[in-house]
């Protein structure tokens, strides 16, 4: 099998955890959560096309490109993969250029998102379950969430699209500390109980919020115990006008805020901007 390929710029979304909960971790090691995950306006962008050298090229541009270790990363894993599994030609090499506007080591699943991109471009966006579950195995074990745009996960290898379509607007603060995913789950010492009810069966916006608001970040008091300036970024987000709730996302180290309306978002925005001028920030939506 070789998949056809055409010279493209792709969008690369991040995605942002609205609550996570650690229920328990398996015998291979693995943590089995339980989160709700959106994908958001920000974006890398990817291009792709096919080039007549021997080997890829690989090249990083944009504000955190020295973040990115250029001999390992999750575009290298992922065109060795596709190759190793016979989806595109050995011999065919390509030029993948990734501007990087989303913060690394952030929460936001910004090399997963990556990953997902360039294998759902290859793909043309239809790939089966049997097949997703090799790259979790073999190249995010998350990569699942960044294939819809709002998902809940029920569990390690459950993972189930939202129907209804729910729009907000985030604010996001970066406190310019890069924060281990695997060093964060390390200190994991305690777990939580799953959840009572089931967000997919939530009917309505309001109720959705209200749910939303009585949920954690289970992670986020490991990566406070290091790094104590998110409790303050986390506290003002809180009490911005009409701020529906605060919280870290993933393993951190992004803070966000979510409000129902571009309006309401913009206006704490400019606030925290100024109040963190050295921190890095954005306003962004939901896909």
């Amino acid at each position: 099998m070789d998949l056809k390929v055409r010279k493209a710029m792709i969008k690369s979304h991040c995605k942002i955890n609205l609550f996570l909960k650690i229920l328990n971790r398996n015998n291979k090691g693995f943590h089995n959560i339980q989160t709700t995950t959106m994908l958001l306006s920000l974006c890398d962008k990817i291009s792709i096309k096919r080039i007549n050298k021997n080997k890829d090229e690989i090249i990083f541009t944009g504000p955190f490109k020295n973040n990115i270790n250029s001999k390992t990363n999750t575009v290298i894993r992922t065109l060795s993969l596709l190759r190793s599994r016979k989806f595109i030609n050995n011999n065919n090499k390509y030029k993948v250029k990734v501007d990087k506007q989303i913060p690394v080591f952030a929460g936001l699943g910004g090399g997963t998102g990556n990953a997902a991109t360039i294998i759902k471009y290859f793909f043309k966006k239809k790939i089966s379950s049997k097949l997703l579950k090799i790259f979790e195995d073999e190249v995010s074990s998350d990569i699942r969430l960044l294939f819809f745009n709002h998902s809940f996960q029920k569990s390690l290898k459950k993972v189930t699209m939202f129907k209804k379509k729910y729009k907000f607007y985030f604010v996001l603060i970066s406190p310019n500390v890069k924060s281990s995913t695997k060093e964060v789950y390390s200190k994991v010492r305690s777990f939580n109980t799953p959840l009572g009810v089931d967000p997919l069966q939530i009917n309505t916006k309001s109720k959705y919020i209200n749910f939303l608001k009585t949920q954690t970040n289970d992670l986020q008091k490991i990566v406070l115990k290091k790094h104590k300036k998110i409790q303050s970024i986390l506290n003002l987000i809180q009490i911005q006008k009409k701020c529906l709730f605060s919280r870290m996302t993933g393993s951190g180290s992004v803070c966000f805020g979510a409000f129902s309306n571009r309006k309401s978002a913009s206006l704490a925005f400019k606030v925290l901007k100024k109040k963190f001028p050295n921190y890095w920030s954005v306003l962004t939506k939901s896909i």
